[in-house]
């Protein structure tokens, strides 16, 4: 009886009608689809060059950190009580942090001093697939069905053909393992950290879960970063706005994405992912200039393919924690 009254009043929810769940899921994909721009446009005001890989680590270890305080602090306000994590839950959430914010990302700011961001947002999309492949043969919670296998390949050719520019990847090219072989290695970190969020969910509040992994992986970026001689110079007002942004990106998206999970079918929310990398190609032609890239034919198909993919995968449903 409570159970149907609980059910009853979610679906009362404002957040359960589709114009505020599409326009809310539309705000977080914009928000994440800002990320490479708004993070090539950090390297900038700091002036980090694209070899200074110390000082992208440290701007990696302290956005996250401020992430992570500002997910638990909005969190809390939600549930009206302070957010900590179990005394048994400190493992895992150490876990989760090495892989999906200091794994994840040192290899994601490498890869964004190397490559533009249409080709960061569009390659980026490689981590829906990678998912998908680590919770069937490597999780084993998921089974391969042939809708799976599909989007899976036709995403991976838009990956394959934006990194070759449309001429056999065999021929070499511009490929490099600083710019695309980073970013492939960020996908496989996203993979195992979607992969674990998932297990680990199971028994943790996801907020909790994600907010303090977030302060653990900032943490250790912070200090290796400050190890290994980064630093970050604040020279005008515009690098603490771009800094408190990228912070905001991933609390304010992640926090909304949560909220729409709670109220619709895991699966009706999910399926508006695919806008990620649609909104990551606009931001980075129109903010940063790279339009010759996204509106090119090799840059408009590949992002065809990724989308196709992304839907026909999401199309039977999966969430995970989120973190750009």
């Amino acid at each position: 009886m409570e159970r149907n009254v609980a059910y009853r009043q979610e679906k009362r929810a404002v957040w359960a009608w589709f114009p505020v769940l599409l326009l809310t899921a539309m705000f977080c994909c914009v928000l994440w689809g800002s990320a490479p721009a708004a993070i090539k446009i950090a390297y900038r005001q700091f002036r980090i060059g694209s070899e200074d890989t110390a000082s992208r680590i440290v701007l990696a270890g302290t956005r996250f950190t401020i992430t992570g305080v500002l997910t638990v602090l909005i969190g809390s306000a939600l549930e009206k009580k302070l957010l900590i994590p179990k005394k048994e839950s400190w493992p895992k959430i150490v876990l989760l942090g090495l892989i999906q914010t200091s794994g994840q990302y040192f290899f994601f700011f490498m890869a964004l001093a190397h490559l533009t961001g249409v080709r960061s947002s569009i390659i980026n999309a490689c981590g829906n697939f990678l998912t998908i492949l680590f919770a069937v043969y490597l999780f084993r919670f998921e089974k391969m069905t042939l809708r799976k296998m599909a989007g899976c390949i036709i995403g991976m050719c838009g990956v394959i053909l934006i990194v070759s520019n449309g001429q056999s990847v065999l021929s070499g090219g511009a490929v490099t393992l600083s710019g695309e072989g980073a970013m492939v290695a960020a996908d496989l970190f996203i993979a195992a950290g979607a992969c674990l969020t998932k297990v680990f969910a199971k028994k943790e509040d996801p907020v909790v879960l994600c907010g303090y992994q977030f302060v653990v992986g900032g943490l250790v970026l912070l200090l290796a970063g400050l190890c290994m001689g980064g630093r970050l110079t604040f020279y005008n007002s515009a690098c603490v706005i771009v800094l408190l942004y990228l912070a905001l990106v991933s609390t304010g998206a992640y926090t909304l994405w949560s909220i729409l999970l709670k109220y619709n079918p895991v699966s009706r929310v999910s399926i508006l992912g695919f806008f990620n990398p649609v909104f990551g190609v606009m931001i980075s032609a129109l903010v940063l200039g790279e339009t010759g890239e996204a509106f090119s034919v090799t840059g408009i198909v590949s992002l065809l393919l990724v989308t196709a993919g992304v839907i026909i995968v999401n199309l039977e449903g999966g969430a995970s924690c989120k973190n750009r």
